[in-house]
């Protein structure tokens, strides 16, 4: 299995080299905890600033 990166602009969680979200490659191998948001319009995915469902970094380094 393939280690996750975060992406340091949205915090997203990927495999691969590049964000599917925001499309850049400016990720990191240095991140703490997960969240995973299953609705987007919820009340942690708004204070957490997310805006669409999946799986993110709570801290990138």
């Amino acid at each position: 299995m393939a280690t996750e990166k975060a992406c340091k602009i949205c915090r997203r969680l990927v495999t691969g080299n590049t964000c599917p979200a925001c499309k850049t490659s400016d990720l990191s191998k240095n991140w703490k905890g997960i969240l995973v948001i299953l609705d987007s319009d919820s009340e942690i995915a708004k204070k957490a600033g997310i805006l669409a469902p999946g799986r993110y970094a709570v801290k990138v380094k």
